[in-house]
């Protein structure tokens, strides 16, 4: 039973390593060829998991193997235009200027259904708003309405809001982000300060405090 244990614990930690090397994308929204990747890879970890009478090497080499060729593809797809669109494929377009192109929903594999449901989630019920929608490599629908049916802008309206930057996290789970106290050009005595108009008197029973780039600082305790 330790034998088995141990040799999980290599594995699933292996399998963590592999995962981050690959990159965010990966876990995000897995193109073909990444899919294909992941579902090898959950295959290999399984049987020397499962049995140890196969050696551990048995099941590490493959999943270094597919590493190695998944970031060899990655590569190529990042530096070669011709390259990317053998590996990822081409965006394909479902709707062009309001006509639904059938030919492609059949190629794709993509009944008018499907095409529907996806523009529901994306807040367009109905179809004849839609200008375009665009199947992307990784299977996600773009969708562009069409001009009277956008949200209004500031510039649709003439106006020039304020700048809106990215608010700081300085607090994290009761941790000070030093990091993020020196950006925000702020020290201990300020948020102490802060600290008490929320009725705080110690860090820990802070869960999140962020601030924005007007200096305001928003804080939630913890329960």
């Amino acid at each position: 039973m330790l034998i088995i244990f141990f040799r999980t614990l290599i594995l699933y930690f292996l399998v963590v390593i592999v995962m981050r090397i690959m990159g965010k994308q990966q876990i995000g929204q897995l193109q073909p060829y990444e899919l294909v990747v992941a579902i090898m890879i959950a295959d290999l970890v399984a049987v020397p998991m499962q049995n140890k009478g196969i050696p551990l090497l048995t099941g590490i080499i493959p999943i270094l193997t597919l590493l190695i060729s998944q970031l060899f593809l990655s590569y190529v797809s990042m530096k070669s235009l011709h390259g990317r669109e053998i590996i990822c494929g081409k965006p394909t377009i479902l709707i062009d200027k309001g006509k639904i192109l059938t030919k492609e929903l059949q190629k794709e594999r993509y009944n008018i259904n499907d095409l529907l449901e996806e523009l529901r989630v994306m807040g367009y019920p109905n179809i004849a708003d839609v200008e375009y929608a665009i199947l992307e490599t990784n299977g996600c629908l773009s969708v562009i309405p069409k001009v009277d049916k956008r949200p209004v802008t500031p510039n649709d309206l003439n106006l020039t809001p304020q700048y809106e930057g990215l608010p700081l996290p300085l607090i994290i789970d009761g941790k000070i982000i030093e990091k993020n106290m020196k950006m925000a050009n702020v020290d201990m005595n300020w948020l102490n300060e802060q600290l008490k108009m929320w009725n705080i008197s110690s860090i820990d029973n802070v869960i999140l405090a962020s601030l924005d780039p007007n200096n305001v600082l928003t804080v939630y305790k913890k329960e």
